[in-house]
């Protein structure tokens, strides 16, 4: 009876700090936690987070018009287009590959576009599907030859640049452009279709909420495996200012003409391709395989279906975002794709946190890095200046962010994270 009192006597104080050791994760302890994640080489979103303020505040104090509500309307229509590219490069880059063929797919389904929807008389809907079926189709080689025969990525994905860019010159022939149909529904989406008010204030706070409903679930599941999570009211917190900054943001942009259906597109792609890379079995291959793919083979994961599906992906994505470049310009030309468009989605998906050693990166990773990319050209672009300090400025920045990824393995196989 007398063990019984002093067992009880005993426990209770170790259950009241157990108690206060599972408050301070929730509050104190997360800031401990994210710190220490820093301090490992896990730094997720900060390093583009705390780049596109220096960028929004050089910009800024050299040209007000930069932040104007006019200005980042502009900003994000054009994030929208290699954005969606980038988010391909995120699914290759996922699996330790690379895809260097992206600009060439896109100018490609975008002549496809323009050759059945305008030459051919193909309905518009049916236009796009093919030229999408179109960029699947020749992720599928990719794969194939990569499955088969072992090609190496890179030769793979270098020979098509040049073969579907050939292609492209051959469907436009001698013409070199076809214009989309001014004031169609295709043209409208990417040039002028914004959300009205209303549904873009709904959204937001949608976005908020769900945001607040997946972190209170993961910290429940964690709770209930006996481990460390979050609080209710840090959790609230975070939902609750997460929603007043994307309504003020939407308020803002609202001043002049509002929220690009276009970007509304590209984020809905991106919230989904996190949901399959973070929340699927198939995510999780892609992370399995892009770590150590003999290790992924040796536990059952179908290695050869997990990079069939990364390049159908990446090159479906491609193709996508060719058909938005045309909507926004309203033609399909021979310059479609060329130019700065592999530079900018690869370094968008890099820029944006996405490693390139595989196994380490995220869907959001295109929309940040775009967003930084796109700031620099209009930055400089207002500015007058030349199209060279574009390019060796985004080539800098790429550089950086490769020597972050670096170190910050090293420093989490040090603190054996990796």
């Amino acid at each position: 009876m007398n063990g019984d009192k002093e067992r009880r006597a005993t426990s209770a104080p170790l259950d009241r700090a157990d108690e206060r050791i599972r408050h301070d994760a929730g509050l104190a302890g997360a800031t401990r936690a994210f710190l220490d994640r820093v301090r490992s080489g896990d730094l997720g979103a900060l390093p583009v987070v705390i780049g596109l303020v220096i960028i929004c505040t050089a910009f800024q104090s050299l040209n007000p018009v930069f932040l104007s509500s006019n200005n980042l309307v502009n900003l994000l229509f054009d994030c929208s287009t290699v954005g969606v590219i980038a988010l391909g490069i995120v699914c290759i880059l996922m699996v330790g590959e690379i895809d260097l063929s992206v600009g060439s797919v896109s100018g490609f389904a975008s002549a496809v576009v323009g050759v059945l929807w305008v030459n051919m008389e193909w309905p518009a809907w049916l236009a796009i599907f093919a030229g999408l079926v179109v960029g699947g189709a020749i992720g599928a080689l990719y794969a194939v030859l990569f499955n088969r025969f072992g090609m190496p990525s890179f030769v793979s994905t270098l020979a098509g640049l040049l073969a579907v860019l050939g292609l492209q010159l051959y469907l436009l022939g001698s013409t070199g452009s076809i214009n989309l149909p001014y004031g169609s529904p295709l043209v409208n989406f990417g040039q002028t279709l914004v959300m009205s008010p209303a549904v873009a204030y709904t959204l937001a706070a949608v976005t908020g909420a769900v945001i607040f409903a997946t972190a209170f679930r993961t910290a429940a599941r964690r709770k209930r495996a006996g481990l460390s999570a979050r609080s209710l009211g840090s959790l609230l917190l975070r939902g609750i200012v997460i929603t007043i900054v994307l309504e003020l943001v939407v308020y803002y942009l609202n001043q002049d003409r509002g929220v690009p259906w276009m970007f509304g597109l590209f984020v809905a792609l991106v919230v989904a391709m996190n949901y399959a890379l973070t929340r699927t079995k198939w995510g999780r291959s892609m992370n399995a395989v892009g770590g150590n793919r003999e290790a992924a083979r040796r536990a059952g994961i179908n290695v050869r279906r997990t990079h069939m599906t990364a390049f159908v992906l990446c090159a479906t994505f491609a193709a996508a975002g060719g058909i938005l470049s045309a909507a926004r310009l309203a033609s399909a030309s021979q310059q479609a794709g060329t130019g700065d468009v592999n530079l900018n989605a690869i370094a968008a998906a890099v820029i944006g946190g996405t490693s390139l050693f595989g196994g380490r990166g995220s869907a959001y990773s295109a929309l940040l890095g775009i967003i930084v990319i796109q700031s620099i050209a209009s930055g400089l672009t207002l500015l007058d200046l030349s199209s060279s300090l574009r390019y060796m400025i985004t080539g800098a920045v790429l550089a950086v962010a490769v020597i972050v990824d670096s170190l910050a393995r090293r420093s989490r196989m040090s603190h054996g994270r990796a």
